[in-house]
């Protein structure tokens, strides 16, 4: 993860990564064939490893408005040049190219989607959120949570995470007619 998010896959060769990994180029392709795979099984073993942290928050025993802010504070990047998002942002530039990291990013975004509808429908189901169409509201908070979340990653001048988080959370408040 490190290698790839400290220049980009465009820099990355299978000669330094072996090298800093002790072993060959050679080893590397064997087990995974291309640094397209190589990228794609990083960005997998990241998503795996925040997986369980992020069922947790949205299944924990809390108001269905605190899980879905816990949400949000993980989806989005810690900052500038989050490794976990560079690996999206890497995905996400070669998916035209590469069909197969198309397909596992979808995979992914699905584990988040469902995550999302799920505490969406366990607070209407306990009458915290109004009725609403949970699959629709999570296109549109992942599409703004994307969105604000390349603009963190990348560093653009000015923005701050906690304020691009209270706008996603405005917009989850008005959506799901939360009282404040």
């Amino acid at each position: 993860m490190a290698a790839i998010t400290e220049n980009g896959l465009a820099e990355l060769t299978m000669a330094g990564l072996a090298r800093r990994l002790g072993t060959s180029g050679g080893h590397i392709l064997y087990y995974f064939g291309s640094k397209d795979q190589v990228l794609l099984e990083t960005l997998r073993w990241s998503e795996d490893r925040l997986a369980p942290r992020r069922r947790e928050l949205v299944g924990r025993a809390a108001p269905a408005v605190e899980r879905l802010a816990a949400y949000v504070d993980l989806y989005l990047p810690t900052g500038a040049a989050d490794p976990r998002w560079l690996l999206w942002v890497d995905v996400w530039s070669r998916t035209i190219a590469v069909p197969e990291l198309r397909e596992t990013q979808a995979d992914l975004d699905r584990s988040w989607h469902e995550d999302l509808v799920g505490l969406v429908e366990s607070g209407v189901a306990a009458g915290e959120f109004a009725p609403l169409d949970a699959e629709a509201f999570s296109v549109r908070l992942r599409a703004m949570l994307d969105g604000f979340s390349t603009q963190i990653v990348i560093g653009v001048p000015g923005v701050d995470r906690r304020g691009l988080a209270a706008h996603a959370m405005g917009y989850s408040r008005e959506a799901l007619s939360i009282d404040s």
